[in-house]
């Protein structure tokens, strides 16, 4: 076999994609604020979510990577040492800082968002007016929350009245910056005083960040696709993914291998050519049992989770709840290289002036087909609940729901 068709088989790319989302090993030691730091430039970037059934996925994400994780590192992180930046990448993410220059590119395309119907919509018929009375007020007053203007739109501080849509068309164009949340409402400033000089001046060229972003991406998932490239941080097309790899594989930067699913079938995909050393020196396959958020950036991509690990998994937030299979907020089970099944939960939060201390309830456990429930994985269930327990404050554990089998698709 030639190494431009090189096979890496099922649990080799398991193990690899694994560690390269950081959960082979897990913290469980000391976990200071610079490990956070490095933990997050190891995947990329973290997504932030607002729904906090259980805990938001942000805190979630790195929590079942370290268990020691505190929540205040991400927030001194974003807005004390300026550690890391908020911006899109699929979804509202922070990313660390120093990729920040690849982000001009979106800004400018932002640019001519005001002309778009939905925008326009929103922010009326002077738009020029609207955005230029909240730039001067935040040049004048410094931090400013949304609420702080009297054009709201529905829907609480998340609703988009002109101000507020004159707001992040400042901030997705790049003149403002998201210095920190309050709660989970953003507080903009202006970008000259929350990015670090030297990086808000930089721009790459476009060349410059398709071969970053496709680099970046490939180097943080081991093995990938065009769409996989493009996909990470949404910043280059499929179109720009396929055209640098070609140029790359003639190169000789990167190699094309075949990548072998749970059910034996191999997918071509890109990878850098010293993947097999990569995957030799990986150590011990991963034992560790824990749940992930559903936001987890290891099962963000549903088609390649189902490939790889034959783990069938849909968040069912925006489904209806007479046509879930298995709840509002369920978290995928990983043991070692292998989903063995997924929990339904919910932390009820403690009153300070009751006794009720809170509890975190187990609403239902579903084991995927062939995972038997012995005694070793029992016990490393409740270990897992009683870590997350610990987590979000909940004191007791309510895990009476009954064991089941996960449902055809």
């Amino acid at each position: 076999m030639t190494k431009s068709n090189l096979e890496i088989s099922n649990a080799d790319a398991r193990h690899l994609f694994l560690d390269r989302h950081a959960l082979v090993t897990r913290h469980t030691t000391k976990f200071s604020e610079a490990d956070a730091e490095a933990l997050i430039r190891k995947l990329g970037f973290v997504q932030l979510d607002s729904v906090n059934a259980v805990e938001r996925a942000h805190h979630m994400i790195l929590f079942s990577r370290a268990s020691k994780y505190k929540r205040e590192h991400l927030h001194s992180l974003h807005h004390d040492t300026r550690g890391l930046f908020e911006h899109w990448t699929h979804d509202a993410s922070l990313i660390p800082m120093e990729f920040y220059p690849h982000w001009h590119h979106r800004f400018d395309a932002a640019k001519s968002r005001l002309n778009h119907p939905r925008w326009a919509s929103r922010i009326g018929d002077d738009a020029d007016k609207v955005v230029k009375r909240v730039r001067a007020h935040i040049r004048k007053h410094g931090e400013t929350l949304a609420r702080e203007f009297e054009d709201k739109g529905g829907g609480g501080w998340w609703g988009w009245g002109p101000s507020k849509t004159a707001l992040e068309f400042l901030w997705r164009t790049g003149e403002l910056a998201i210095t920190r949340r309050d709660g989970f409402e953003k507080v903009y400033d202006l970008s000259a005083r929350v990015i670090p000089d030297d990086l808000r001046k930089a721009k790459p060229t476009r060349k410059q960040t398709i071969d970053w972003a496709a680099r970046t991406a490939l180097s943080r998932l081991g093995f990938a696709t065009h769409q996989e490239l493009a996909a990470f941080f949404a910043l280059i097309t499929i179109a720009e993914a396929k055209d640098w790899a070609t140029a790359a594989l003639k190169r000789g930067d990167i190699i094309a291998v075949s990548v072998v699913g749970h059910d034996g079938s191999a997918k071509p995909a890109l990878a850098f050519p010293d993947i097999e050393n990569d995957i030799a020196t990986l150590g011990d396959t991963p034992s560790e049992l824990r749940f992930l958020s559903p936001f987890d950036p290891a099962i963000r991509n549903r088609k390649r989770t189902a490939q790889l690990f034959g783990f069938d998994y849909t968040i069912e937030i925006f489904v209806p709840e007479a046509k879930r299979k298995y709840g509002y907020y369920v978290f995928p089970i990983l043991e070692g290289n292998r989903f063995l099944g997924r929990a339904d939960m919910k932390a009820h939060r403690g009153d300070a002036k009751s006794k009720d201390k809170g509890r975190l309830e187990v609403k239902g456990l579903w084991l995927e087909k062939g995972v038997k429930l012995d005694k070793a994985r029992k016990q490393n269930i409740e270990t897992a609940l009683s870590d997350l327990s610990a987590f979000t404050g909940t004191v007791q554990i309510d895990a009476g729901a009954p064991l089941r089998r996960s449902k055809a698709s």
